[in-house]
């Protein structure tokens, strides 16, 4: 029992390793923030160039009520395309994990429309969905998903040990069991390293797409608006909720990345 106790880190340990890998991060963000109104201060930096902090958590004091219910749309639209993207890309990397003969042309054309730029699809996807409908926000979030998780997913899917094959078929595995037992769970982490950045992704999509038109109390359209008065500190009040939001949805998939496969070393790395 007091083996085990000495190799379990203490308190004190385990605390000290949170401060070393947060509080840089905290350090740096002060000091960008120092600096910038430091510099709009002093070069008395005109507020449509770029307004300063104060002045933007000023604005967003005054339009909290406003802004966060801007943003509960914009969340809702957010989650349907990344989940409508990673349903997507899983199953058709399955598909071309079974039939790799497909992976060529299936590949080159998400390659082709993954290079399509947001401002071409976000007017055409309102055209075909509706400006207001909230499905011609997710389908952009979606298209942006699917690439990396297809790439990523058909490479954890094909990336599995030959030993690991040779065993299963010993076994008289069938493909099913094959790719449930041994694929999905060898392309996990490769799925969470595109969930990450496909979190990121829908929510520009999202943005970039209400940009163009959406629902009058969308975050996109809000940010809009205020840039069109022009009242750029309350513009950049909502593109700094989309950006907490972005942080937000890339926490939320590690910590689901931690909850789903605690066992891989990556995660262990961190700890240690």
């Amino acid at each position: 029992m007091s083996v085990q106790a000495a190799r379990l880190p203490s308190a004190g340990s385990r605390l000290r390793t949170q401060l070393g890998r947060y509080l840089p991060v905290a350090v740096t963000a002060v000091v960008i923030l120092g600096v910038w109104q430091l510099a709009v201060v002093v070069f008395d930096v005109p507020t449509f160039i770029v307004p300063s902090p104060s002045a933007i958590l000023a604005a967003f004091a005054e339009q909290f009520t406003t802004i966060m219910s801007a943003s509960r749309i914009t969340v809702l639209a957010v989650l349907l395309g990344l989940l409508m993207g990673v349903v997507w890309g899983v199953v058709v990397a399955l598909v071309l994990s079974r039939f790799p003969s497909l992976s060529g042309p299936v590949l080159t054309a998400a390659v082709i429309v993954n290079c399509a730029p947001i401002v071409a699809l976000a007017p055409i996807f309102n055209n075909w969905f509706g400006v207001t409908s909230i499905v011609s926000k997710a389908g952009v979030a979606a298209v942006m998903v699917f690439f990396p998780v297809l790439v990523n997913t058909t490479r954890g899917l094909l990336q599995v040990s030959p030993l690991h094959l040779e065993v299963m078929q010993s076994l008289a595995a069938k493909p099913r069991q094959v790719s449930l037992m041994l694929r999905l769970p060898n392309a996990l982490p490769f799925l969470f390293n595109a969930l990450k950045l496909g979190s990121t992704l829908a929510v520009i999509g999202v943005i970039v797409t209400e940009y163009f038109g959406g629902p009058s109390n969308a975050l996109g359209v809000y940010i809009a608006y205020q840039a069109a008065l022009p009242r750029f500190e309350y513009a950049w009040a909502g593109i700094l909720v989309a950006s907490a939001l972005g942080l937000a949805m890339f926490g939320l998939v590690s910590l689901l990345e931690r909850l789903l496969m605690p066992w891989h070393a990556s995660l262990h790395e961190e700890n240690s």
